[in-house]
């Protein structure tokens, strides 16, 4: 059992008990860690409270991550009853359902930049915020996929956005490297969560994965969460700018 004792984590887009930041987040509890969730909204508050005592976090604070004023007004509030940070999970993600179930070349304007701005920046925005907390040893971890480097049918907008997202994890690994501070994504194969929910052909998809992959399953969201605990503890002490697949090996397969 990895132990993370005496460790304080900040988990963000704990959405539900479904979500993967909340088996990440569970995990972490298990594993003898401190705390914090975030939230976007009053209605996402009603979801996460519950979630809070359950996990027992000792800090739980309002944040859209879309706002600057709002990801300084959060990492106020932690440096008011902490001195450091050791974990940062950033499991964020968002683009209009319409631009995902449509041909890409029909892709909006506006819907191009909220995917990026929801999905990617707010990963940067907040290591930038929180840049004073994360000390020598500290780890950041968000959540990526398969489409990012294989064209996924329906996954369309998301696809470009996680594969900005990989790029920011090395240039992040590497600006915030001199600092000690390592930079991972754990790509997960398909899980049902509200995300996926939006997203057509996900039963399909594991079907596929079940026939296909070399481990012949589907993942299950608790382990995505071991090998997020993994990413975040001293065990990793080595790692930094990698992309860690939970897919049961499907990302190795050309078919």
């Amino acid at each position: 059992m990895i132990n993370m004792k005496g460790k304080t984590a900040l988990v963000l887009g704990v959405a539900n008990q479904r979500s993967i930041a909340y088996s990440i987040a569970k995990a972490l509890s298990s594993a003898g860690a401190e705390l914090i969730l975030s939230y976007a909204n009053a209605t996402l508050a009603k979801r996460v409270e519950p979630i809070a005592a359950e996990l027992g976090a000792k800090l739980i604070i309002e944040c859209d991550l879309t706002s600057d004023a709002a990801i300084q007004n959060m990492g106020n509030k932690i440096r008011e009853r902490y001195d450091s940070l050791d974990c940062l999970v950033h499991s964020v993600a968002a683009a209009q359902a319409d631009e995902l179930n449509k041909p890409f070349h029909h892709t909006s304007r506006q819907g191009f930049g909220l995917a990026l701005d929801i999905s990617v920046y707010t990963l940067i925005a907040a290591v930038k915020e929180l840049e004073s907390l994360l000390k020598p040893g500290s780890s950041v971890l968000t959540l990526t996929y398969f489409g990012a480097q294989k064209v996924v049918p329906n996954y369309g907008m998301m696809g470009v956005a996680k594969a900005a997202l990989e790029a920011c994890v090395r240039y992040l690994a590497y600006s915030m490297g001199e600092h000690g501070v390592r930079v991972n994504a754990i790509s997960a194969g398909p899980l049902r969560t509200l995300s996926t929910a939006a997203i057509s052909g996900i039963s399909e998809l594991q079907k596929r994965i079940e026939k296909t992959s070399p481990l012949q399953r589907n993942i299950i969201h608790e382990e995505v969460a071991k090998s997020a605990l993994y990413l975040l503890s001293d065990l990793s002490s080595g790692v930094s700018g990698e992309v860690h697949f939970v897919d049961a090996g499907m990302n190795i397969m050309a078919y």
